[in-house]
């Protein structure tokens, strides 16, 4: 999967499920590498398979610029609290545009690392908010989909007006 461009909205791909990671080899190391260079390049927060057009249940997420970036293989959400919060949301693939979307409070993670092993985490605010938009980014569902229809609509003439404007 070498990485090429981002994937931009409405590309249909973004709609697609990734499928799970089943082999856990360098070409596995070598492709999560190049989705952190891509993560970097872009300067985002998270960034997930589907984005570069690699169906892999791969996702990376920085949450603090020069922090390293944590890799997760087959994220899976385990737990989501029934609290939820407004967290502003945005996406590589949609350039410009932002909402506020309601998310768990609180989730536990069940991922493996680029070597197959498994492990648990719980995430809290920000992070656990970064984790859901990533996972439903794995499941196909863009952003946006997560907003009443009309602050879709909205969003979706913002987007059309930025990339006009550009």
């Amino acid at each position: 999967m070498p990485v090429q461009s981002l994937i931009l909205y409405p590309d249909p791909r973004l709609r697609l499920a990734a499928e799970p990671v089943t082999v856990f080899d360098d070409a596995l190391r070598r492709d999560a590498g190049e989705l952190v260079e891509a993560l970097s390049r872009v300067s985002a927060i998270g960034l997930a398979g589907p984005h570069v057009g690699w169906l892999a249940r791969v996702v990376v997420l920085r949450l603090e610029p020069g922090m390293p970036a944590s890799i997760y293989v087959n994220p899976q959400i385990t737990f989501a609290s029934d609290e939820t919060a407004p967290q502003t949301e945005g996406s590589v693939s949609m350039p410009g545009v932002t909402d506020v979307v309601e998310r768990a409070v609180t989730v536990r993670l069940r991922y493996d690392d680029l070597d197959g092993t498994g492990h648990e985490i719980e995430a809290e605010g920000f992070e656990a908010a970064c984790l859901q938009h990533e996972i439903d980014q794995l499941d196909g569902i863009f952003w946006i989909e997560r907003l009443s229809r009309l602050r879709r609509e909205r969003a979706v003439k913002r987007y059309a007006k930025a990339k006009r404007a550009a």
